[in-house]
Parts: structure tokens; C-alpha cells; sequence
């Protein structure tokens, strides 16, 4: 019987899991533990409205006493140093222990760094609330920023800056930002919204290596021979999980944390979610880690129905879904596009920018992207859904 549930990370899948349980009927004890000394936050704002006015006090989860009027004792600004898996003991670096009935592993991930031995000064990540304060800080009117890489982080961003006044160069090693996600098409469209706000786009080679001038100028070297200059570089790398703590453990890890497909470890006892985890797809066979608010969510309730044993929510029959938000427009997608052999656009409103585009694979729906057509597309939610369930239909 579980009594006691200790939380390590108070992520969205952290926070998730600890709010399904108490929505279950849990009356055991909740311990949710993080090493940022925030109040529990939401990241996908960091980027946008969180870096125009990163002091907002709209990002938080829950207010402070939210905890307490849950029952949850909430411990911030603690590090974890290791996991006992035989007794469900986590170990903090002050050297105090806390065990329970069953741990939840939520310790999210990191933001990829560009390499130190390519670059000098200071490089930008952006995935907690101390990086939007401090690329906030290096940022004002009239500044030159330098994105590399052209993915979610470097886009919303880009509009953030604009918004500032700052001038913006982004670097995208693939021939066009979202390419490898979107195919060729929907990318070109989602690209011309950044050169319609002056953004420059280099694209096609990656950044070799940087270097500082005296004055601080930064000079960005590509793989082409091209040149680029800045005044701030920030790197939108994609993201590492935090799991170097439990190197020690019993767990498996790769890439994260294995995990079936309620989240399970290969440990009684011990669960793992978010971006952290790497959950088993049962259609493909294949762990991987999906780094979308939607799943970390879902993922956090999975676990938490498996603690209380009522499993009414299925990993499988849930459909990937995200969002993103820049220049003033929103970009949807259900579903996925890869193995896609065709794309169609069945609604495209040039005016305001706005479209749909399905994407088949071998004439069945696979996924929908929507810009600016948010109703439009999350009609697709039921189809894709039902697709999912059966996939042979």
C-alpha cells in the first residue's frame, strides 16, 4: 500500500502528478521537491511574454499557498544527489535523506550548451527563469542578437527581441528553420514570417566556433566561410535530460530514464515523467523522450493513475500535440509528420497569414499543422485520436 509519494522535480509533470493524486482521493503524504528556489513555475512563457517582462508573476503553477491548502509540503532549493533504489531514499548534497512508499522522477532537462572549446565569452541558454533574466538584462534597443539554431526556443525568441528592438541574425544548420519537423513546404512558410519582421536568416551550415573582441563584439564563424557579428549569442541547441544523478542507481537510463509505458522504471516503486523520461511507445517499440508541455502533463498523470490504480488514461492512445507562439501568430501541431508522403493544405488565408496542412502517409491522416487556425485545427484532435486507437482503420 502506498502511504507516502516524494516528487523529485516540480515541472509540469512534477506539479501534474502531485495535483492528479490529490484529485484521486490520495490522503498519503506528498513530498514535491526542486532545486530552483522559485515557486513552481510554467517554461513555455520564458520565451515570449517571460523574457519581455521575465518579473510577470503569471508563470506560476499555483499561488504560494496553494501547497499547503493541498497538503503538499513543497521543498525548493534543494539538490538531489543520489537515489537508493532498494529503499526509495533520495539523498540530497546537504547530506539529508527522505524516503518513501514510491518516488516520482520529474527533474525535467537542461538546455544543450554550445561547446566550450568553440566558444569564448558568455553564450545564452534559455530554459529556467534565471536565463530569461539574464538574456533579458544583455538585451535592449538597438542591441544585435545571434540565435543559433532555428527551432521553437530560437523562434520565439527571435520575436521576443524584435519586440525590444533588438535586431536579430538566426542561424539554422538544416536548409531552413523546422525543416526536419515540418518538411520543406510548411517550413518556408513558417520562415517568411521571421524575414517579414526583418529577421536575417542564415541557414544551411552550422556555427564552428566564436570569438570575443576587446570591445565585446562576438563574431560567429560558420561551417560555409560566412561571418556574422553580435553584440548577444544565444544557443537554442535542443535540451539534455537531468539524470546524471541516478548514474549510480539501479535504474536504467538512456537518454533519460526507460520506462514502460505508465511510466514504470525497471524499479518497483519508482517512476519517472517528463522530459526527463523516456517512455516505451508500444506501436514502435522504441523509448524516447517527448519534449512537449502536452506529454510532460500527460505523462504526470499516467503515473499518478498508476499509484492509485485506477489507469483510466492510456500512453498510447494519446495524440502529440504543441503549440508555439511567435510574431504574433500561433503555430499547432497534432499528430506527427514523419513517414508523411503527402502534404495538403486545406485552408490558406494569405491575408492574415493564416493556414492548415494535413499531412498522409499512404493516404491516411498523420498529423495537421495549423498557423493562426487554432479552432480549425484541433478539430483534427477526434480524427487523429481515433487513428491512434486504430491505427489500421
Amino acid at each position: 500500500m502506498t502511504n507516502s509519494v516524494l516528487i523529485v522535480g516540480a515541472s509540469v509533470a512534477g506539479v501534474g502528478a502531485a495535483n492528479e493524486l490529490r484529485r484521486g482521493g490520495f490522503r498519503g503524504e506528498i513530498t514535491l521537491m526542486d532545486g530552483q528556489p522559485h515557486l513552481p513555475y510554467d517554461r513555455p512563457p520564458l520565451s515570449k511574454a517571460g523574457l519581455v517582462d521575465p518579473a510577470s508573476s503569471g508563470f506560476h503553477f499555483h499561488d504560494a499557498g496553494y501547497y499547503a491548502r493541498s497538503d503538499i509540503s513543497l521543498l525548493l532549493g534543494v539538490r538531489v544527489q543520489s537515489l537508493d533504489t532498494a529503499s526509495r531514499t533520495v539523498k540530497l548534497e546537504s547530506g539529508k535523506e527522505f524516503a518513501a512508499d514510491a518516488v516520482i522522477i520529474a527533474t525535467g532537462a537542461r538546455a544543450r550548451p554550445f561547446p566550450q572549446e568553440a566558444g569564448a565569452g558568455k553564450v545564452h541558454l534559455l530554459r529556467d527563469f534565471d536565463d530569461a533574466l539574464a538574456l533579458r538584462s544583455d538585451l535592449s534597443h538597438g542591441k544585435r542578437l545571434a540565435i543559433i539554431g532555428g527551432g521553437f526556443i530560437g523562434a520565439e525568441v527571435a520575436s521576443s527581441a524584435v519586440d525590444l528592438g533588438a535586431s536579430v541574425v538566426l542561424i539554422e544548420a538544416a536548409g531552413q528553420p523546422f525543416e526536419r519537423l515540418l518538411g520543406n513546404n510548411v517550413a518556408g512558410r513558417l520562415a517568411a514570417l521571421h524575414s517579414e519582421r526583418g529577421i536575417e536568416l542564415k541557414c544551411g551550415s552550422a556555427v564552428d566556433r566564436i570569438a570575443t573582441a576587446e570591445n565585446g563584439e562576438r563574431t560567429l564563424f560558420l561551417a560555409n566561410g560566412e561571418v556574422v557579428t553580435a553584440d548577444v549569442v544565444l544557443a537554442g541547441l535542443g535540451s539534455l535530460p537531468n539524470a546524471e544523478w541516478l548514474n549510480q542507481s539501479a535504474l536504467a537510463l538512456k537518454n533519460g530514464v526507460i520506462c514502460d509505458e505508465h511510466g514504470n522504471t525497471n524499479v518497483h516503486g519508482v517512476y519517472a515523467a517528463g522530459d526527463v523520461a523516456a517512455w516505451l511507445d508500444v506501436r514502435t517499440g522504441v523509448h524516447e523522450r517527448h519534449e512537449h508541455w502536452t506529454a510532460a502533463r500527460e505523462q504526470g498523470r499516467i503515473v499518478a493513475q498508476r499509484i492509485l490504480g485506477t489507469h483510466d488514461s492510456a500512453w498510447s492512445e494519446f495524440v502529440p500535440y504543441f503549440w508555439s507562439d511567435f510574431h504574433g501568430k500561433r503555430v499547432q501541431m497534432l499528430g506527427t509528420s514523419r513517414g508523411a508522403t503527402a502534404v495538403e493544405y486545406v485552408f490558406d488565408d494569405n491575408v492574415k497569414k493564416a493556414f492548415v496542412a494535413e499531412y498522409r502517409k499512404d493516404g491516411i491522416l498523420v498529423g495537421v499543422v495549423g498557423c493562426n487556425a487554432g479552432a480549425r485545427t484541433m478539430r483534427y484532435a477526434g480524427q487523429l485520436a481515433e487513428a491512434v486507437v486504430r491505427p489500421s482503420a
